[in-house]
């Protein structure tokens, strides 16, 4: 298993439509056509996670399995440093068309903290009154999702929530009551968030939150299921555990629902996925080592780079365990 680590009225439409077509019984697809490219930190091949990825093909993610370091990519293989200032582990989770990221970062006192980074300034965003912040994407609004948590090591007592300029919205208070932990983990610019949430200590399931209805997005009826992000085509992407207790990647499109595994994979997380359908993630080989990589359908052309400078500087990342701390299996997240 892998270490784990709201625009216009059409958009919204469409982001609605999805999740009816969702709802209305789901059913698993062939694997979708991707040519992949598998991706790996110049000096550090053993560890590298893609977690987000915007329009123009620019990537969010880390390196780093003891000591997380944060950085974008320009493909094929121009890394920028991205890490908050002074901090001593770093993972950038989130990216928007302009370039803004979201992540979160653990401080000298070993406390973890959310943070954005937008027009080239950092900030640091925890929910007040707690000792436990992620956040882990953002829209073009510069809306951004997570989760934080009264546990200062932040296994337990997870809450999913929003927040723009300030302002935090618990999307865990829609979600069943009896759920031991939750996470929001993508956000589209309709608003649309998805996520997971534990039922019990031992299982997870995926949810679509639109305007505040929530649906379940469990397709391969798993036990353990996240959905870790959303296009404003209202695609989404996460992994699954199969009976056996492989773990696989998925995509959600119209209701069709793809598992998909990059060659050589044991194990499989897909974060992100951008509007033309080409998605990052991360795999576990048999070796043991996490490789990153992008996903494009065949068909669809690699964006070219854009002019606009990538942000960053820096160090620090985490662990699949933490990033979404408090599930098993694979992801990131410290």
């Amino acid at each position: 298993m892998l270490p784990k680590s709201p625009k216009t009225g059409t958009a919204r439409a469409v982001a609605v439509a999805a999740v009816v077509a969702m709802m209305a019984g789901a059913g698993a697809a062939q694997a979708a056509p991707f040519t992949v490219q598998t991706v790996q930190f110049p000096t550090d091949p053993t560890f590298t996670q893609l977690l987000g990825i915007n329009n123009a093909g620019t990537i969010a993610g880390y390196h780093g399995a003891a000591v997380n370091k944060g950085f974008t990519l320009t493909l094929p293989s121009t890394f920028t440093d991205q890490n908050f200032p002074g901090s001593a582990q770093t993972q950038v989770v989130g990216i928007n068309g302009a370039g803004a990221t979201a992540g979160f970062f653990v401080d000298n006192a070993g406390a973890t903290n959310g943070f954005t980074r937008i027009g080239g300034t950092f900030a640091m965003v925890n929910q007040p009154g707690t000792a436990f912040n992620q956040l882990l994407g953002i829209n073009n609004t510069n809306r951004a999702v997570g989760y934080s948590s009264t546990d200062p090591g932040g296994g337990t007592l997870q809450k999913a929530l929003a927040v723009s300029n300030g302002t935090f919205t618990d999307v865990n208070a829609l979600l069943p009551a009896t759920n031991q932990n939750s996470q929001a983990t993508g956000i589209n610019d309709a608003g649309a968030i998805v996520g997971f949430y534990l039922p019990t200590a031992d299982t997870s399931t995926g949810f679509l939150d639109v305007n505040g209805t929530v649906s379940t997005i469990d397709p391969f009826g798993s036990a353990n299921t996240q959905t870790l992000g959303i296009s404003n085509t209202g695609e989404v992407v996460g992994f699954y555990t199969d009976a056996a207790g492989v773990q696989h990647g998925y995509t959600g499109v119209g209701g069709m629902f793809s598992s998909f595994d990059p060659a050589g994979s044991t194990a499989t997380v897909i974060n992100g996925v951008n509007d033309l359908g080409q998605i990052v993630g991360f795999f576990a080989d048999a070796n043991g080592s996490t490789i990153g990589f992008v996903g494009t359908p065949t068909g669809t052309a690699v964006p070219e780079p854009v002019s606009a400078a990538l942000l960053g500087t820096g160090l620090l990342g985490l662990a699949w365990q933490r990033r979404r701390g408090g599930r098993d299996g694979a992801e990131r997240r410290a």
